[in-house]
């Protein structure tokens, strides 16, 4: 990943502080994996049982210092890490009595979520009144709005994404594994871009009807419906689309869920529009598939936030509230699932109301689709 420059990483520690204080916690205590790439542009090189931990304070919002194993304490100078203090520690040493001097016991503290049990029960045995909550339901919305240069990355990796799929439909399907086209997906995410692939899912048949169906030794069947939902991380930041062919010429009755489901999803992206919430995005899409007879068969939330990881807040579900703000990025993805027989998703990712991006921010008061691969039903060979 292609770090920003260092005053990006200082704001972000900034907001984080601000917003800490707000919601009534001490500080934010961040460990390795997107948190604390977020933070300060750091990955371990090699993220092992031993504690690296960066302590955010909520009264000083310039200060922050990172907790870490002495042998790597250089390639932690060597990041883009500016202004922050070092706590080397030394192995035979209580890391986590380290970690304590810079946390005052009885504190409420927002803590990773991909945070070691080891490391959290370690600070609950040295800090024994101080309380921990999982950072994304204790600071939900912190990494939610992206700034232009993020999505400006979200925008690429979503464009190799797209070509991925462009090249695939391509390709026979009929006669062949579904692993064998998840494998061919994943070969062209990379060759798109993507450093990482995180899941190629090909649901053929029946298999679609199971929404997270993983790529089998079945065969793809002439007369099959195909699910392919796809994505990975490309300098850093995530793809995640959904698209649904048909093997051979499909049936009015396939045809026609389909239809629906491109329907709702143009209604959910559609919903996105200044004062409107994430559930709002929901309930629209959910209302064209309830009014078409196929409520039953929609069994997940509509979206989901992306950015570091490919599936992070907002959720785009009944009871989210959360106002829709610009920069924020999430997919639309409603989906019709019928046991036995078929499934049809379609998915993009959108980013709401985006400012400051070059050939993205010419409809400033809407959702701007970060995929743009053909919807219709496509037929494959």
């Amino acid at each position: 990943m292609t770090p920003f420059a260092a005053h990006v990483y200082a704001e972000r520690r900034r907001r984080a502080a601000i917003q800490a204080a707000e919601a009534g916690l001490d500080g934010v205590l961040v460990t390795p994996g997107p948190d604390l790439v977020y933070f300060l542009g750091y990955t371990p090189a090699a993220v092992t049982e031993r504690l690296t931990l960066l302590v955010i304070g909520a009264e000083d919002p310039d200060a922050a210092a990172v907790v870490v194993p002495r042998l790597e304490a250089h390639d932690l100078e060597l990041g883009a890490v500016g202004g922050i203090e070092a706590r080397p520690w030394s192995d035979g040493e209580d890391e986590h009595a380290v970690a304590a001097r810079l946390l005052r016991d009885g504190g409420r503290y927002a803590i990773s979520d991909a945070a070691w049990a080891l490391h959290l029960l370690g600070l609950q045995r040295t800090l024994r009144s101080a309380s921990f909550a999982a950072f994304t339901r204790a600071l939900p919305m912190l990494r939610a709005s992206k700034s232009p240069e993020e999505i400006a990355r979200m925008a690429a990796a979503g464009a190799g994404a797209d070509a991925a799929f462009r090249e695939i439909v391509r390709r026979p399907f009929a006669g062949r594994r579904e692993r064998d086209v998840a494998a061919d997906l994943a070969e062209l995410l990379l060759a798109h871009g993507h450093e990482q692939v995180d899941f190629t899912l090909v649901c053929a048949g029946e298999n679609g009807a199971d929404p997270h169906h993983e790529a089998s030794d079945r065969a793809i069947r002439e007369g099959d419906m195909v699910v392919l939902d796809f994505g990975g991380l490309a300098d850093g930041y995530g793809s995640d689309t959904t698209r649904t062919v048909h093997v051979g010429e499909p049936t009015a009755a396939e045809r026609e869920v389909h239809d629906v489901v491109r329907a709702a999803q143009q209604a959910g992206v559609d919903a996105v529009r200044p004062g409107a919430t994430c559930e709002d995005v929901d309930r629209a899409a959910r209302a064209v598939i309830d009014d078409a007879g196929f409520g039953e068969g929609f069994i997940h939330r509509t979206g989901h936030g992306i950015g570091l990881t490919t599936h992070e807040p907002p959720y785009m579900v009944a009871g989210e509230t959360t106002p829709i703000a610009p920069g924020m990025c999430f997919s639309v993805e409603p989906g019709i699932y019928l046991p036995g027989r078929f499934g049809v998703r379609i998915e993009d990712i959108v980013v709401a109301f985006p400012q400051g991006v070059p050939g993205l921010d010419d409809a400033p008061e809407a959702a701007v689709r970060l995929n743009t691969s053909p919807r219709e039903l496509l037929v494959v060979a």
